[in-house]
C-alpha cells in the first residue's frame, strides 16, 4: 500500500538495510484499489527529551501503519538520524498512497541512537504520536502539530507533519486544429475530413486522406510556422513523383488546463461538514429488546452504531472544530409525545452540535432512552434541514455530507425526491445505509447510478446519492472492524467526485494554501 522514500545520503550509526516496511497484502485487507492519489509526509519535531549526558539526543522518527483487520502495527519505514539536535528536521520522508475512504492509521515512534544496531529495544524511547493520514491532510495547510506522549511524568515536546500531494501529471490539453486544400474523397461532393489522434502501432479505418507527426513539445509552441503541418499520404507519395501534399493542418490553439484534486481544496482550507440523520421509527423495535436494531448491548455496537462510527470517524478529521449536527426522525418527542422528523439527539434544537462521534454516539443512546418510536419514515425533512445550511455556503469553503442510517421503506418518496433533485444543486452529499431484512428497492431509485433522479419532470444536476446495504457488510468471521472498514470504504468512495463534480460545474477554484512550512537551517544530519 505504501512505500517509503529512498535514503539520499550515506548511512549512519543503525544500517538501513535493518530498516523494515509493511507491504500491501499485510495492512490492508479491503481491497486492491487504486488510490486517489500518493502524499508525502515530512516529520519535525520540537522540544525532545534529551536523553544524552555529554550532548543532546540523537534522535530518529520510525513509522508504523495499523493493519485494518487485525489491528497490528508494521514498521513502514524509518528518517535518518540526527546527530545532537533536540530540534530535529527529518530530511527523508515517507509517501503513502491516500484514501479518502479508508481510516489509515500512523504511529511515530521517537528514539535517541546510541549505537549501531537496528534493534530499536537497544535505543532510548523519547515518545510516541498517534493519528490519521486523513488528520495530516485534513489540517489547515496539511500541517498537524501534535504533543509527543509515551513517557509518564514527562513533557516530550511536539510533532510536526506535513503533507504534500505528490502531482503527477493533471495537465489537460484543449487544441484546436484547421485543414486546407486536403484531398477530395467524396465523388459528388467535398470530403468530410474529421482528425483522428494515434499513438504508435494504431491503425484506422475510413477513407484515408494522410497523416502528420508531431509531439507534445511541438505542440506546446503554440500557433506558429512550426506548427502547420503537410498531410501526407505515403501511398500516393510513392506513386507520383511530383506529389507534394494531400492538404495541410494547422495548430490555431494550444491551451493547457491543470486539473485541480480534492487535496487542493482541502489544503486550500475547504471544510467537510458532517451530520447525522438516524431513524427512530417503531419498525426498528424495542430499543430494550435484543430484536431490535436499536438494541443497546452492553458488549457491541448495533448497526447504527457500527455505521456511524465506521463512517463518522473518517469524515471527521476534514472537520476542524469536530462539532456535528445529529438528528433524528420518526418519533414521538417528551413531554407532549408531538411526532418529529427533525429533532435534535441531544434535546437542543438550537445547537443539535455533538462533540465528535463519540459526541454523537452519547447523544443517540440517550435519545433511545427519552423519545417513542414511532413513524412514518420521512427523509425530506432532514434533507432540507442540511440544505438550508448547504445553500448558505457556496463559495467552496465548505461542503455538506450527510449519512442518513435507516431500516425501512420512504413513506415520503415524492418528497424525498424533490429535496434530492434541489440539493443537487448544492455543496452537499448524501449517504443512505439501510440497515436490517427490509427490501430497500426505493433506496436504489435514489441512488441514481442506472438512472438520475428526477422530480416532477426535473432531473438532479448531479449524483449526489450513495445507498449501501448494512446486510452486504456483516463479516462471516465476526470480525466487526473489517465490516466497518468495507463500509465506510464503499459508502465514503465517490465523495470526492462528487464533491469535485459540484467545485467544477461552479467554477470555484481551491484557495491557496498557506506558505509551506520551513524549518529553520540547523545541525548537521546523516542517514541511517
Amino acid at each position: 500500500m505504501w512505500a517509503p522514500d529512498k535514503p539520499t545520503a550515506p548511512t549512519s550509526k543503525m544500517d538501513s538495510r535493518y530498516t523494515s516496511t509493511a507491504g500491501l497484502g499485510d495492512l490492508n485487507q479491503l481491497s486492491a484499489a487504486i488510490p486517489a492519489t500518493r502524499v508525502e509526509v515530512s516529520v519535525s519535531c520540537r522540544n525532545l527529551l534529551d536523553r544524552d549526558t555529554f550532548s543532546k539526543s540523537d534522535p530518529i522518527c520510525v513509522l508504523y501503519v495499523q493493519g485494518v483487520g487485525n489491528k497490528e502495527w508494521r514498521e513502514f519505514g524509518r528518517t535518518e538520524v540526527i546527530d545532537n539536535t533536540l530540534n530535529p528536521d527529518f530530511v527523508r520522508k515517507f509517501i503513502l498512497d491516500y484514501f479518502f475512504e479508508e481510516r489509515e492509521n500512523l504511529r511515530f515512534d521517537l528514539y535517541d541512537v546510541d549505537s549501531k544496531s537496528p534493534n530499536l529495544s537497544k535505543h532510548d524511547f523519547l515518545g510516541q504520536v498517534f493519528c490519521t493520514l486523513g488528520e495530516i491532510v485534513g489540517s489547515q495547510g496539511s500541517r498537524l502539530e501534535k504533543s509527543i506522549i509515551g513517557i509518564p511524568g514527562k513533557k516530550c515536546g511536539t510533532i510536526i507533519l506535513t503533507a504534500e500531494e505528490l502531482n503527477c501529471c493533471r495537465d489537460a490539453v484543449l487544441m484546436q486544429f484547421c485543414a486546407n486544400k486536403l484531398d477530395k474523397k467524396d465523388l459528388f461532393g467535398k470530403s468530410d475530413p474529421f482528425l483522428v489522434f494515434y499513438r504508435s502501432n494504431e491503425d484506422g479505418s475510413h477513407d484515408f486522406i494522410g497523416e502528420f507527426t508531431t509531439s507534445y513539445r511541438e505542440l506546446s509552441r503554440g500557433q506558429s510556422q512550426f506548427n502547420i503541418y503537410e498531410v501526407i499520404n505515403p501511398k500516393k507519395k510513392g506513386k507520383k513523383k511530383k506529389y507534394t501534399n494531400s492538404g495541410t493542418v494547422t495548430l490555431i490553439s494550444f491551451l493547457v488546463k491543470t486539473e485541480v484534486s480534492f487535496l487542493d481544496y482541502i489544503k486550500g482550507g475547504t471544510q467537510i461538514n458532517f451530520t447525522v440523520a438516524i431513524d427512530f421509527t417503531a419498525s426498528n423495535g424495542n430499543p430494550t429488546q435484543p430484536t431490535s436494531l436499536h438494541y443497546m448491548n452492553p458488549y457491541q455496537l448495533n448497526a447504527y452504531g457500527m455505521a456511524l462510527k465506521a463512517v463518522g470517524e473518517i469524515v471527521q478529521d476534514y472537520d476542524s472544530d469536530k462539532m456535528f449536527p445529529a438528528l433524528g426522525f420518526g418519533a414521538k418527542l417528551p413531554p407532549d409525545g408531538r411526532i418529529s422528523h427533525e429533532f435534535a439527539l441531544n434535546g437542543n434544537p438550537q445547537n443539535p452540535y455533538c462533540d465528535g462521534i463519540e459526541g454523537v454516539m452519547e447523544a443517540y443512546y440517550r435519545s433511545l432512552k427519552s423519545v417513542q418510536l414511532y413513524g412514518p419514515t420521512n427523509f425530506a425533512p432532514v434533507i432540507n434541514h442540511v440544505a438550508r445550511y448547504a445553500s448558505s455556503v457556496k463559495d467552496g469553503s465548505q461542503y455538506f455530507v450527510l449519512l442518513i442510517v435507516t431500516d425501512g421503506v420512504i413513506s415520503d418518496m415524492a418528497q424525498t425526491k424533490e429535496s434530492i433533485v434541489n440539493a443537487s444543486k448544492l455543496p452537499m452529499s448524501i449517504i443512505i445505509v439501510g440497515v436490517g431484512p427490509a427490501e430497500f428497492d426505493a433506496m436504489v431509485e435514489l441512488d441514481g447510478d442506472d438512472v438520475r433522479v428526477s422530480s416532477r419532470g426535473k432531473y438532479a444536476e448531479r449524483d449526489i446519492v450513495q445507498f449501501v446495504p448494512f446486510r452486504d457488510y456483516i463479516d462471516r468471521s465476526g470480525n466487526h472492524i473489517l465490516s466497518m472498514a468495507r463500509l465506510a470504504k464503499d459508502v465514503l468512495a465517490e465523495i470526492p467526485e462528487q464533491f469535485l463534480s459540484y467545485m467544477r460545474t461552479r467554477g470555484i477554484k481551491p484557495s491557496p494554501a498557506p506558505p509551506p512550512y520551513t524549518p529553520p537551517t540547523h545541525v548537521l544530519h546523516t542517514q541511517i
